[in-house]
């Protein structure tokens, strides 16, 4: 009975601190009649791509279409060709206007088609392709030169009434300042989250504010009073932390709202960036770049336009499945434990609880972001891989509570596994040191571990009344007694290395980013800043964390049997 009461305690607690966890959040003002003047439009569902040339159903883009004449008034779209021709017609049968686009790239051919149906669109459906865009970021991405481009911007104005320009972020438009005066309207994008100085979200729609004033002041002095479009706004529902700027579902739902009442205050006139979450960017600018949409690429609400945002919906169904899997291990272990005090009992099923309620989490947050077959076998192999760590480690916990000795067969697993691990760790440490921009921090590989590492030292500790350098002994935790060898301290060093590469290298990720450099062109100053930003990113920081903790117990150990051979 102490037993039954004790695993339903710990499962309560954790539904409460998953219901605290997960209460919903103010995030400003309501969006009027929960409806956006303008939304940007790409129809792309999973397994589709333009990067390959699959694209959706007419049918499909229909279905969208109706769904989103709901949520904004105008659409942006970003190519007319291909299936992409369909949608003005839609467009006017659910009552949406059109910003549309035309989608120029390194093909000459597919240029001369793009452009043949962005004016025949805008000729046939003038009540709703009230504006045109000809190019999005084609200079940011270098497939073009200004002069290339102002003839292509030339062709279009002549031939259609609509006023034409061409899109891409702020700082384009100032090193290309020519540009203002070629197009009937300028149109930037202001993205704070990918600003080479990142905003935190709370200062972002200030930050829009400044740069829209800032530009304005520059088309003013060239093209006094020409319209400026804010042509992509928005911020990540998930992937990697950036300095301060913290992608999260609250924090998209907040800058949005904020960044509409600066519109509405300032007359700005604003589009947000998108309208579903677009699998296929997830090749190019990995979780990160997928996960900028209003719905899913399931067209399921990522978060509402009023009242209050939940950060994680699913949490309950979470809860549920890991409560099932404490009962279980509870179930397993119930005549394991009846000897134990309280005190151990309340640990090992805390202990088992958390790792539960952790595996669960990670494993649907990994499946959530993956968007390719290849991509869900990495996240079932990690999944298997965590299970097993997790299982194996609660064994050895609980013989550690119950002075059992462990299996050989189990200590060798633990070994192997961490080995795995440790190798897995230090490889995705090397690719985010070298270029982590649009890499995720991957603790899908190494939460698991790394809280079974911790919940066994705090096991140590409780058994034997005293906290020291010998109950964070590696080999001890595993179950291990032999001595120490250099190949553990070479493993142990060569993490805490790792540690110090991948400082440096977001460090100099910031450093040399181009408007950093303007922004402070003191090289000490930049220096400070660089690394104020690496030093308080709370994701990265927690990475690190992990592979110190890595190291140091290695570090603690009488001896390490990871490079034996068994």
């Amino acid at each position: 009975m102490r037993i039954v009461l004790f695993a339903t305690l710990i499962i309560l607690l954790n539904g409460l601190f998953g219901y605290l966890a997960n209460l919903p959040q103010d995030v400003g003002l309501d969006v009027p009649d929960g409806k956006l003047n303008g939304l940007s439009f790409a129809p792309f569902r999973e397994g589709q791509s333009p990067l390959v040339e699959k694209f959706p159903t007419p049918a499909q883009i229909e279905q969208d279409l109706q769904l989103l004449a709901d949520k904004t008034h105008i659409i942006r779209t970003y190519a007319s060709s291909h299936v992409m021709k369909v949608i003005p017609a839609l467009a006017q049968k659910y009552g949406l206007k059109m910003i549309q686009g035309a989608w120029l790239g390194w093909v000459k051919k597919d240029i001369r088609t793009e452009l043949d149906e962005l004016i025949y669109a805008a000729n046939t459906y003038p009540d709703v392709v009230k504006r045109v865009i000809v190019g999005n970021e084609v200079l940011l991405r270098g497939e073009m030169t200004e002069a290339e481009l102002i003839g292509y911007i030339r062709e279009v104005k002549r031939a259609v009434k609509q006023p034409v320009s061409y899109a891409d972020v702020w700082s384009m438009y100032m090193q290309h300042p020519d540009l203002i005066k070629e197009v009937d309207f300028v149109t930037i994008h202001i993205l704070p989250y990918w600003e080479d100085e990142p905003i935190p979200v709370e200062k972002a729609p200030a930050h829009v504010e400044r740069i829209y004033k800032q530009v304005q002041k520059v088309v003013n002095a060239i093209s006094p009073g020409k319209p400026i479009l804010i042509g992509e706004s928005g911020w990540p529902s998930a992937g990697r932390q950036r300095g301060w700027a913290i992608p999260s579902v609250v924090n998209e739902a907040a800058y949005i709202r904020g960044l509409l009442k600066v519109a509405a205050d300032n007359h700005f006139d604003v589009n947000i960036v998108e309208a579903f979450n677009q699998s296929w960017k997830s090749e190019l600018e990995g979780v990160v770049g997928a996960n900028w949409g209003l719905f899913s690429v399931d067209r399921k609400e990522v978060f509402p336009l009023t009242g209050k945002v939940y950060e994680n919906v699913k949490w309950f169904d979470q809860f549920l499945i890991a409560s099932l899997i404490m009962a279980l291990v509870a179930f397993f272990y119930v005549s394991r434990l009846q000897k134990l005090s309280s005190a151990k009992v309340l640990c090992f099923f805390g202990f088992v609880q958390i790792l539960c309620a952790l595996l669960v989490f990670q494993t649907d947050k990994s499946w959530y972001t993956s968007y390719s077959d290849w991509q869900r076998i990495q996240a079932a192999l990690v999944a298997l891989l965590n299970i097993a760590v997790a299982g194996l480690v609660i064994c050895r916990a609980g013989n550690l509570l119950t002075g059992s000795v462990t299996n050989k067969t189990v200590t060798v697993a633990l070994d192997n596994l961490y080995l795995a691990v440790i190798a897995l760790a230090l490889y995705k440490t090397y690719l985010l040191a070298l270029d982590g921009r649009y890499l995720s921090f991957p603790f899908e590989f190494i939460a698991i571990s790394i809280t079974g590492l911790l919940g066994l030292i705090s096991i140590s500790c409780l058994i034997n009344k005293r906290v020291t350098l010998s109950e964070f002994d590696f080999n001890k935790l595993m179950g291990n007694n032999s001595t120490n060898t250099s190949q553990t301290k070479q493993i142990s060093w060569l993490i805490l290395f790792y540690v110090v590469g991948l400082v440096l290298g977001e460090t100099k990720a910031l450093m040399f980013g181009h408007d950093f450099i303007l922004a402070y062109p003191n090289l000490g100053d930049r220096l400070c800043w660089a690394l104020r930003y690496t030093v308080t990113n709370c994701e990265l920081l927690g990475w690190l964390a992990c592979l110190t903790i890595l190291a140091l117990s290695l570090l603690a150990n009488g001896n390490n049997r990871l490079l034996r051979n068994h």
